[in-house]
């Protein structure tokens, strides 16, 4: 059973946390398409009033991971087409940022990503799934963060909580396929890196489009079931 990094729940109400846990569970299909989310079941389950459970399936509901119904809702999932487009938006937001970063004074933001990159490595060594989804996608939220941009940051920020928990479920797809493949994810990040050092917009384009490909590629092989769920 996947769980969330320690470091992805310091600092949020419950019902985040409700919502990130029934998120997580929708995507790995431990929670299947037609089933159906009570309050009352789930706020016994955490041991608390409906209120939080409400702000979690409101939240889930904003995801479109679930339909509202009266005291609970119906669980739509998510379908393949779904998924992809989340990563098409993904995308658009960080070639965006990426491009707009290049060139300035990089200093500060690169030692955060060479940071994260080590930290990716560190999980690696150590097995440790949970560590590595949660580095990676912080080196690619610190590049949308350097951007300076407040409305690109709004528009991730409200997709966060379904790409954390997107991330966790393909990392596990990652690992599954030896030393060999995660250092290649690795390797990636180095070439964003390398990319956005250039000062070359086209260059950055075609790093940015093949990082995507790649993971849409990902997507495929860590959602097989999606393409029969969700809103096709």
């Amino acid at each position: 059973m996947l769980n969330f990094p320690e470091q992805w729940l310091k600092n949020i109400s419950l019902g985040e946390h409700i919502a990130n846990e029934l998120r997580l569970r929708i995507l790995e299909n431990s929670i299947k398409p037609g089933e159906v989310l009570s309050e009352n079941q789930i706020a016994r389950q955490y041991g608390t009033s409906r209120s939080p459970v409400r702000d979690a399936l409101k939240a889930l509901s904003n995801d479109g991971l679930i339909h509202l119904e009266r005291m609970g809702a119906v669980v739509l999932g998510l379908s393949l087409k779904d998924l992809q487009e989340l990563y098409d938006v993904r995308e658009m937001i960080e070639y965006f940022a990426q491009q707009r970063v290049s060139g300035k004074d990089m200093n500060a933001m690169l030692v955060l990503l060479c940071r994260n990159i080590e930290r990716m490595e560190l999980a690696a060594r150590y097995d440790d799934h949970s560590d590595f989804a949660y580095y990676d996608l912080t080196f690619h939220e610190t590049i949308i963060c350097h951007s300076s941009h407040q409305r690109i940051l709004n528009l991730w920020n409200s997709m966060r909580p379904l790409i954390m928990a997107v991330i966790l479920v393909t990392t596990e797809d990652v690992f599954s396929h030896g030393k060999e493949h995660v250092e290649w994810v690795i390797d990636k990040h180095r070439k964003v890196v390398q990319a956005m050092l250039t000062d070359n917009r086209e260059i950055i384009e075609k790093s940015v489009s093949q990082y995507f490909d790649d993971s849409k590629r990902t997507l495929n092989k860590s959602f097989p079931s999606s393409t029969e769920n969700g809103n096709n």
